[in-house]
């Protein structure tokens, strides 16, 4: 309850920064280059697409414009849902939103070619197994899971910006934290190794594609420029794998 409570208030962000983010959405794209490496490729083939945990939307309206037939995108925060429908409603995208927890997404089996997710995702889930379980239950055969997300490191990086330091409070191998900073502060944020998101994918019967580490962030608090971004240290990493036909 504490960290629904935590990311509805956050959310409120995406309504009161809509105009900002429609016009973000109309004339950029979200989609970062190591995700378009990947994308491209898989979205030439205009594939229905799950995106879960979509936050605020934008990169639904990203992979739309890059191909995706469709993006259901799952959330259980009723704000984000709520301002993301409004901007695809706006700007004519096909695009719709489903409030819910997850993992357990009410959609039914092998509803996608790529469920798509990250930027901030997986740390809401406790239990990897039952998320990925549940990917390999959305996925047609031959469909594809497709992850940017903050690598496991980054709980243990500060924001320091002369150079870069590891916080004491916190430790690799811990199951959780309390987020101190922007934007979900006091909520509990669930800790896992990329071995262990790893051997979750793997356990669900997924072939792993593709595993790459990358030094940028994916997202930065302002003008902040930590140390621990400037390409020493890995920030985010990029994981796709596939289902068997």
């Amino acid at each position: 309850m504490g960290n629904r409570i935590a990311w509805e208030t956050a959310s409120r962000k995406y309504v009161d920064e809509h105009q900002e983010l429609l016009d973000e959405a109309r004339n950029s794209s979200s989609l970062v280059e190591c995700e378009l490496a990947l994308l491209r490729p898989l979205l030439a083939s205009n594939p229905a697409v799950v995106h879960l945990q979509s936050g605020n939307g934008l990169d639904d309206i990203a992979l739309i414009a890059e191909g995706a037939r469709s993006v259901v995108g799952v959330d259980f925060s009723s704000v984000a849902a709520t301002a993301a429908q409004r901007r695809a409603t706006e700007l004519g995208v096909n695009c719709r939103y489903v409030i819910a927890e997850l993992p357990g997404a009410p959609l039914r089996d092998g509803c996608t070619e790529l469920v798509y997710t990250g930027k901030g995702a997986l740390i809401w889930l406790p239990d990897l197994d039952a998320w990925a379980a549940d990917v390999a239950r959305l996925l047609k055969p031959g469909g594809h899971l497709f992850v940017h997300e903050a690598h496991p490191m980054v709980p243990l990086w500060t924001w320091d910006t002369d150079e870069p330091r590891i916080r004491p409070d916190r430790g690799y191998f811990e199951r959780s934290h309390v987020n101190d900073t922007f934007p979900a502060n006091g909520a509990v944020e669930w800790q896992a190794t990329l071995a262990e998101i790893v051997t979750a994918v793997l356990g669900a019967g997924l072939e792993l594609r593709h595993l790459a580490e990358h030094p940028e962030p994916f997202w930065r608090w302002g003008d902040l420029d930590a140390a621990a971004w400037r390409g020493r240290l890995p920030n985010t990493f990029t994981l796709l794998a596939r289902k068997p036909s």
